[in-house]
């Protein structure tokens, strides 16, 4: 009887042990899952929050054309650049508005290794390419503001300040993770070229500040859909069964 009874409260104790390893295990998993349902809802918050600035720099764009004081930054600015100087126009902007872009295959040719393979960021870049073309040019004709030098009437967004931001937005998301200072000089070169588009007499000072946002929107509506197209067109391919022998 002794026997019997000490089998069986020792099976009562393994069936009760055994529930709390699977309702632990239960937790365990009910919690993991949580984590990571927070971080995907934070990451895409991070996401939706980060195009804040590129929408507000556009949405600035807009506002000019009727606000009478954004009106007036933009007439004083061309005002002092003509006191300024006689004419010493340059054309460093037509080459400045591609440099970060060039360094970022520049960088990866002599081995400094960016986020994403040749593939990958060339595609993500044309992306960008196309989103802003797409914007930047249709808008030049409907919008039709005068140059501030009078040459024509195709002067909102700037499309070299857009194509400049573009650039300086690709290097940074290439080069963040290796160091901030990628991005920091890709957008010191972007602004460069923005100041010489007002320098020039060419733009205004609101053409430039929505063609940065334009820049910027565009590039972080690439990296945003390329990874839906990559898993769509671009799926990983099975091993071979000779390559898996090897593997």
């Amino acid at each position: 009887m002794r026997k019997t009874a000490v089998i069986l409260i020792y099976i009562l104790i393994m069936i009760a042990a055994r529930g709390q390893q699977k309702d632990s295990i239960i937790l365990a998993k009910e919690k993991l899952h949580f984590v990571a349902t927070f971080e995907r809802v934070n990451e895409k918050y991070k996401n939706i929050k980060s195009f804040a600035l590129p929408v507000g720099l556009v949405a600035y764009g807009f506002v000019a054309f009727e606000n009478d004081a954004l009106k007036k930054i933009d007439r004083n600015t061309k005002l002092e650049i003509i006191e300024g100087y006689s004419k010493p126009i340059t054309k460093l902007d037509d080459y400045l508005q591609y440099l970060p872009a060039i360094a970022v295959y520049g960088l990866n040719a002599i081995g400094v290794m960016g986020k994403n393979n040749f593939r990958d960021r060339t595609i993500i870049y044309s992306i960008s390419t196309v989103i802003s073309t797409a914007i930047i040019f249709p808008l030049k004709q409907i919008t039709k503001v005068e140059r501030p030098d009078g040459s024509n009437n195709k002067s909102f967004p700037s499309g070299h300040t857009a194509i400049a931001f573009a650039s300086a937005e690709f290097m940074r998301q290439e080069y963040k993770a290796v160091s901030p200072l990628y991005g920091i000089a890709g957008y010191a070169v972007a602004a460069t070229t923005g100041v010489l588009r007002i320098y020039n007499n060419k733009h205004w000072v609101s053409d430039v500040v929505a063609g940065a946002g334009f820049g910027i929107l565009s590039t972080k509506l690439a990296y945003w859909i390329y990874p839906s197209i990559k898993r769509k067109y671009f799926k990983a391919k099975p091993l071979r069964p000779t390559a898996m022998l090897f593997y």
